[in-house]
């Protein structure tokens, strides 16, 4: 099996396991967290009605729905993603919604067998981190897309920027091995906070006129320390360290979450910055 193949092995064993089944069952206060990420997001990607639109990564579908709304019945949104759990209830949340203009494919839009030159617009909110050959994944992407066709991708800058997923692992270092630290290369939550990295991934899979605007955020984590302590064992690094560790470890780290979060506690909760791009380009 060769490298790439084996970390999208990885990938899609983490995105359908226990350690990230709660991106389903807290569904709406993940969307509370990133709601004005999302906001921001399909802002510039600007869909318009009739337009045939990707989803990359589409997760719960709360980004396609979104879509789907904006480009009417005389549209289309593909939602593609590898995790089963997440698809389950975003194709739930479709139904329920009854735009027919909307549906969701379980599979790696990386290699995904997409009809070529009929995509208007490809989008991502955080959907493209993991890809373990980025410029492959693009240039298959890019084969699905109509000629001028735009590119929308909400995708995080450098950790140090975003402490709101970074910060609170200092408090756990006692009782987990902290991260490693991942190559220039490889994917992760921050791989695509390099500007020339992602210059040069979409650039080399054959896109044009590749921008970067700066997105910043305050990212509310809970309305207390408990509450955002409580969060971080399911979301970001935290979760991913503490994914199989003995409940005792987990209750400690807990403790020692709720302990960093009180030092961040204001009349608005517990809020701290988060760094994005918006990274644009056309077929």
């Amino acid at each position: 099996m060769s490298d790439a193949a084996s970390i999208a092995k990885v990938q899609k064993e983490f995105w359908n396991s226990g350690a990230t089944s709660r991106w389903v069952t807290e569904q709406a206060r993940i969307d509370r967290l990133f709601a004005r990420v999302t906001d921001a997001a399909l802002a510039a990607a600007a869909p318009k009605r009739g337009e045939r639109v990707l989803d990359i990564g589409c997760g719960t579908g709360t980004t396609l729905l979104r879509l789907a709304e904006a480009v009417g019945p005389d549209g289309s949104v593909l939602g593609v993603d590898i995790s089963e759990q997440q698809l389950n209830l975003a194709h739930q949340r479709v139904a329920s919604s009854g735009m027919k203009q909307a549906r969701v494919v379980l599979d790696d839009a990386a290699t995904h067998d997409f009809p070529p030159a009929g995509i208007d617009l490809a989008f991502t909110r955080f959907g493209v981190m993991f890809f373990a050959d980025p410029p492959a994944a693009f240039a298959n992407i890019r084969r699905g897309m109509k000629p001028g066709g735009r590119l929308a991708l909400a995708v995080f800058r450098p950790g140090p920027e975003n402490p709101w997923a970074t910060a609170s692992i200092s408090a756990i270092r006692h009782l987990v091995a902290p991260p490693p630290l991942p190559g220039p290369e490889e994917p992760g939550q921050f791989s695509w906070g390099d500007p020339m990295r992602v210059r040069r991934i979409l650039n080399d899979a054959g896109f044009r006129e590749v921008a970067l605007t700066p997105l910043n955020v305050s990212i509310t984590l809970g309305a207390d320390a408990a509450e955002a302590a409580e969060f971080a064992m399911f979301v970001g690094q935290g979760a991913r360290l503490l994914n199989g560790v003995p409940e005792a470890t987990r209750a400690a780290a807990r403790t020692a979450f709720e302990g960093f979060f009180k030092q961040h506690e204001g009349p608005r909760g517990v809020s701290m910055p988060g760094g994005l791009w918006l990274v644009s380009a056309l077929n």
